[in-house]
């Protein structure tokens, strides 16, 4: 019987940069080299004897399984990850670095995809709401930002791209 191939709609994808692509191949390293350990723990807890009253079989078991788990969930974040190259054209987008005031304040945030967003090493998801509101802006730009807590004003000082990752 042949081979149906499908199809898998674009909205599957889960768009990142590079750098975040990288990021999951790193963590899934690390993770397959932690592997070995965690049978050999198995393994040597299951030869303590009875298995129903044996905590560090069941402390192994559930170890192994939850990293496992972790290794099943980064593949698949790899298998449907969508690669975005950052264009240079003065505008935010995703992979851009941009600073931003608010008021008589400045932040500076890359623009990077859900998986690699952690406001507090400043990078922004591209789906949150100010990723959003400052998506296509250029430097000089204002933009009225709808989040959770209530609406508020910020405005585009600048927009750069890392020239490594310019396509």
């Amino acid at each position: 019987m042949p081979s149906k191939k499908i199809k898998v709609p674009d909205f599957y994808y889960q768009e990142m940069t590079a750098a975040g692509y990288r990021q999951i191949e790193d963590q899934i390293e690390a993770l397959k080299k932690q592997r070995p350990e965690k049978i050999a723990r198995l393994k040597a807890a299951r030869a303590l004897g009875d298995l129903s009253e044996n905590t560090e079989y069941s402390t192994a078991k559930r170890d192994l399984r939850h990293l496992e788990s972790r290794l099943r969930y980064l593949n698949k974040q790899l298998t449907y990850a969508k690669i975005i190259t950052p264009q240079d054209t003065g505008k935010v987008g995703m992979g851009s670095t941009v600073e931003l005031q608010y008021d008589d304040e400045t932040e500076t945030y890359t623009l990077v995809g859900r998986q690699e967003a952690d406001i507090l090493q400043g990078k922004l998801a591209f789906d949150s709401p100010l990723g959003k509101a400052i998506t296509g802006l250029s430097a000089g730009d204002s933009a009225l930002v709808a989040a959770p807590q209530g609406e508020y004003q910020v405005k585009v000082v600048s927009v750069r791209v890392n020239q490594d990752e310019v396509g």
